[in-house]
């Protein structure tokens, strides 16, 4: 039973090389590699079979290799992997190029071998807008009311000047009152004191009558 097993197993893994060179022989024996560019950083490529132009179904070993324009920095190796978003020939990578020019190399191994370049310009990506900051609030409305009217009506610039305006008159009210009493005081005395010395004079001339 093992013997049968193992034995299975070996004409397999046989079938299995005689088919893949069967495959690409059928495309033939060499890549089509075409760096398209870059999209949002990730390098984007299309990879074909040289001979016919199919797109390659089987799963593709691929390294991809970035330089910057003054060479300077080097990104990679990276692997491509399936482009969703693009058609069956389309590849892509996970990771993403910072903006910049870049030489970009595609070395492809697996199912054979393929190479393609371009130098691709990332652009810098300006940062979404944000949220303006609230305005602050000017000094005349954080400070206290000043221009604010009054509600009596009067501003209160103003309240200060018309208080002390009032008090020097009802000073004023106060002293003409004063002086007022004061005078009628005196008029009143006086009144008093002339009718007390006729009376004494009549009373002393009653009394030299009787006497004489």
């Amino acid at each position: 039973m093992r013997i049968r097993i193992v034995f299975s197993a070996a004409l397999a893994a046989l079938g299995l090389m005689f088919l893949l060179p069967a495959t690409a022989h059928a495309h033939g024996d060499t890549l089509k590699v075409v760096v398209t560019g870059q999209r949002n950083g990730h390098v984007t490529a299309d990879v074909t079979w040289e001979n016919d132009g199919d797109a390659v179904e089987e799963a593709v070993a691929a390294t991809v290799n970035a330089v910057s324009a003054d060479g300077s920095r080097t990104l990679g190796p990276w692997r491509l992997v399936r482009d969703p978003g693009a058609a069956p020939a389309g590849w892509t990578t996970a990771e993403a190029l910072p903006p910049g020019n870049w030489k970009v190399g595609v070395d492809v191994g697996f199912p054979a071998l393929g190479h393609g370049e371009l130098e691709v310009g990332v652009p810098v990506v300006d940062p979404a807008p944000g949220t303006p900051a609230p305005v602050g609030s000017s000094p005349a409305a954080v400070a206290p009311s000043a221009a604010a009217p009054d509600p009596s009506g009067a501003s209160p610039a103003s309240a200060p000047a018309a208080s002390s305006a009032q008090a020097p008159d009802a000073a004023a009210g106060t002293e003409g009152y004063a002086l007022w009493w004061t005078t009628a005081g005196v008029a009143v005395t006086a009144v008093a004191g002339a009718a007390v010395g006729l009376l004494l004079r009549h009373r002393r001339r009653v009394r030299l009558d009787r006497l004489g």
